[in-house]
């Protein structure tokens, strides 16, 4: 029950409760709920039981100007009702998962959705309509799935990014220049690792740094992607960008783009130690995409590295 106490100038202010585990701050505000404020951000953590899901949950937990508004899970999932705070690792928040984003975002400012394409593609729509900003950094996604979420941009603020970290964005915009700068005498490889879990290939960071790549070039990645070599496959196209990728274990994100030219190579590299900083990276997004002018976003956008 709420209590009053006098403060520091004689007067009563209102003592909400705290969390019954000393020494943890509140799950939804960053450091109890006294420094809650009606102008944070209330966010929707789409795919919430998931691993991906769970990070973000932590991640709003330890920011402040934001604030768990919703959990969303796929209909059906074992997990729906629980609590995501609990799922998290943190102490219980009292938001439960729920397969009603319709329902939950009536009171939300925006969507974290790192989710599956099909899922994202039906969150798009709600997120539009509602008016809220929607987070995207679902990977697999095919070029109509693109469409869709560009479709409604006229009327929707939409951040959009294969990877949401400050490193793997600056490392983008330096593989644009490098590639620029360097003619097809250097062939450009790009090679990703991730744990064993990932169901996409190539990665969605590895097609933004060769969407990089032949931006710099001044070519279509459509045309010049090289996805997979197996058997007698002749030599290499000039100009090519060729793709491989591993998977195993619990790596979060390895990613190397290498410029091969005649007698030297340059190789630039980017490694994920842990996911909570793709978390932080999506967060930082929707708390800067909030009150944005409708329009689709990426995170160049939001770091200021459009114009590299």
């Amino acid at each position: 029950m709420a209590a009053s106490a006098p403060s520091k100038d004689g007067r009563e202010r209102l003592c909400l409760p705290t969390p019954s585990v000393a020494g943890t701050p509140s799950p939804r505000y960053n450091g109890g709920e006294e420094d809650h404020t009606m102008s944070d951000m209330r966010l929707i953590v789409a795919g919430a039981g998931g691993r991906m899901g769970r990070a973000l949950t932590r991640a709003i937990a330890e920011s402040k100007g934001a604030v768990l508004a919703g959990a969303l899970e796929a209909p059906g999932s074992e997990l729906l009702g629980k609590d995501a705070g609990v799922l998290a690792g943190l102490p219980a928040n009292g938001v439960k998962l729920s397969a009603d984003l319709w329902a939950m975002s009536k009171e939300a400012d925006g969507i974290l959705d790192f989710t599956v394409p099909a899922a994202t593609i039906a969150n798009v729509a709600i997120a539009a309509e509602r008016g809220i900003v929607h987070v995207v950094g679902t990977t697999g996604l095919s070029g109509s799935d693109n469409a869709v979420i560009k479709s409604v941009t006229n009327r929707a603020v939409v951040v959009q990014s294969g990877n949401m970290s400050l490193g793997v964005n600056l490392l983008a915009a330096i593989v644009k220049r490098v590639a620029k700068a360097l003619d097809q005498s250097f062939d450009i490889e790009i090679v990703e690792t991730h744990h064993r879990m990932k169901i996409d290939a190539p990665s969605g960071t590895a097609l933004m740094l060769g969407q990089a790549a032949a931006s710099g070039r001044g070519v279509s990645l459509e045309d010049h992607a090289d996805r997979g070599r197996d058997g007698i496959t002749g030599a290499r196209k000039p100009g090519d960008i060729g793709f491989a990728s591993l998977r195993g274990g619990t790596a979060a994100g390895d990613h190397s783009v290498s410029f091969l030219g005649p007698f030297e190579r340059l190789t630039l590299t980017h490694q994920a130690e842990d996911r909570m900083l793709f978390a932080h990276g999506a967060l930082k997004a929707a708390l800067w995409a909030h009150g944005k002018s409708p329009g689709h976003y990426s995170m160049a956008d939001v770091l200021g590295l459009a114009d590299i």
